[in-house]
């Protein structure tokens, strides 16, 4: 989900947190499981066999535990408007499903982690209370957000396995990756090489062709919405401020990730899917040179200025197939931008490469599992979050009570939770 930013000309955090926008992972800063059965955070049902309380007791609203209240007691109004997007459930049982614990802390609910026993497999469930959803005028940009998601299956594309709702909360359950996003190996590595960033700037500009093949345009490209395979492969996640645009069409919301957005964007439009060429541009010079071609800075309308004079000039030191994509990337004209998928394969930066799924994934990426035993790969995913933050998550404030809002993490609680949706 997503906020026009056409109106915020204030500072919303460091650099790397300035996201205009509220998706699936666009709040989550951690990737830990949380420590389950803290007193002073949860409450204490009725023990287990074990001695212990059931996790799924801890963690689910009561009254969309499938053992409380019967459906047919919901106001049919805050069923009705969730419909068809999110069908009518309760939430699966302790035989089906097992909660976990927290991945993140969200905007509005938890993003709690779940194993499906009969499939043995882990995802991730975001938990959203109905009435924050309505009340912030986020309905229709909820439902396209599943709209959409359900049409992509692709291998470079984050996947999304079931929506539902309950009689106060809609679940939203996708693909667990638990190796993390690419922003936290750049942060560990400082850049990436040639070899490494062919391989990303492949698989990135698959999932761009297919998403703008079916009329998608993304609109939040960045190294935070990149997570990654168990061998290191990239998925393309968030699609809260994604929106359906025919070939030709035209935007005009300001909206994305400050730093990413291309001049088109921040001047207020209008744009088309040659953006989210710019972004992956931005993103791939961020990850060569080791630091972002401009700045975030506070308001749109100085960045417009900084993006407009900023030269993008890439050092001579690296190839010049390299340098000849990012300039092709980075060009502020969108007419005469690189902005389509047959148009990138043939880049020179690519000969030699196949751009056939099977054949990109068949060698796991070295270098980021790697990384994966960093010693400081834990601090740099947390993002400055300590484990005392979570300790003081107040689990049975935000899942029990479904018209309370919930607070927006400790490192983003300077963004602007406007209730303005992104509207175009």
């Amino acid at each position: 989900m997503g906020i026009d930013i056409s109106r915020n000309n204030e500072r919303v955090g460091p650099a790397a947190q300035r996201r205009h926008s509220l998706g699936f992972l666009s709040n989550t800063v951690v990737s830990i499981t949380h420590r389950l059965g803290h007193s002073a955070v949860f409450p204490r049902p009725a023990l287990g066999p074990d001695g212990r309380p059931p996790v799924s007791k801890l963690l689910l609203p009561p009254e969309d535990n499938s053992e409380t209240l019967p459906i047919k007691m919901s106001p049919p109004a805050l069923i009705s408007d969730f419909l068809p997007e999110f069908p009518l459930r309760r939430f699966p049982g302790p035989d089906h499903f097992q909660v976990l614990g927290f991945i993140a802390k969200g905007s509005y609910g938890p993003i709690l982690r779940v194993k499906d026993i009969f499939k043995e497999k882990i995802y991730a469930v975001k938990v959203l209370p109905k009435s924050e959803i309505k009340k912030r005028g986020l309905l229709k940009q909820t439902k396209e957000e599943v709209i959409i998601q359900r049409q992509l299956k692709h291998p470079f594309i984050h996947n999304l396995q079931d929506c539902w709702q309950t009689k106060r909360h809609l679940f939203i359950m996708c693909d667990y990756c638990n190796v993390g996003d690419l922003y936290t190996y750049w942060l560990l590595k400082g850049k990436f090489g040639e070899e490494e960033v062919r391989l990303f700037a492949a698989e990135l500009g698959s999932a761009l062709g297919f998403l703008h093949d079916l009329g998608i345009i993304h609109r939040d490209v960045k190294m935070e919405n990149v997570l990654l395979s168990d061998q290191g492969h990239l998925r393309l996640s968030d699609f809260g401020l994604s929106r359906r645009l025919k070939r030709g069409g035209k935007a005009f919301t300001i909206c994305g990730t400050i730093q990413y957005m291309a001049p088109e964007v921040l001047s207020g439009g209008p744009y088309s899917h040659a953006a989210d060429w710019w972004s992956l541009g931005v993103l791939l010079f961020s990850l060569v040179i080791g630091e972002f071609p401009v700045p975030a800075e506070p308001d749109h309308r100085t960045m417009l200025k900084k993006v407009k004079s900023f030269p993008y000039h890439v050092p001579k030191a690296f190839s010049s197939a390299l340098i000849i994509l990012l300039t092709e990337l980075l060009c502020k004209n969108p007419a005469k931008r690189l902005r389509n998928l047959e148009s990138f394969k043939m880049q020179a930066f690519f000969r030699g490469t196949s751009f056939d799924s099977l054949i990109l994934q068949k060698t796991p990426v070295k270098s980021i599992l790697e990384l994966r035993t960093h010693p400081d790969w834990e601090a740099k995913a947390m993002r400055g979050l300590s484990l005392d933050n979570l300790d003081n998550f107040d689990c049975d404030k935000i899942l029990h009570s479904p018209t309370t809002p919930t607070e927006p993490s400790p490192s983003l609680a300077n963004m602007d939770l406007s209730p303005d949706p992104c509207k175009a």
